[in-house]
């Protein structure tokens, strides 16, 4: 996946790298205990996963997964790959949400 990541997750590492939002730093393909997480944001505890067409026959395993990670102290924003290439503003303003105090 890293070598050759799907295209929505390829162009939504595209608008989180080098610190272009806001100045997060997020990491990507970032194992966490059993898991690989596609990007982290470790200062807000925060997972953004691009979600593809394989999550939809998967539903129990992410929310185990989402549950462990949950455990460790995560917050999991999932986007659909539609909404990711449809929607690059929703999905932006959802995480800098995210990572805002209230």
């Amino acid at each position: 996946m890293r070598k050759a990541p799907a295209y929505n997750a390829a162009k939504l590492w595209r608008l989180l790298r080098d610190q272009r939002l806001e100045g997060l730093k997020f990491r990507r393909q970032v194992p966490l205990g059993p898991h690989v997480a596609d990007f982290v944001s470790f200062r807000h505890r925060l997972i953004i996963e691009a979600d593809g067409p394989a999550h939809l026959t998967s539903v129990e395993y992410d929310l185990a997964r989402d549950a462990w990670l949950h455990s460790q102290g995560f917050r999991v924003l999932r986007f659909p790959n539609e909404m990711i290439a449809t929607d690059r503003h929703g999905v932006l303003s959802r995480i800098l949400e995210a990572v805002t105090p209230p």
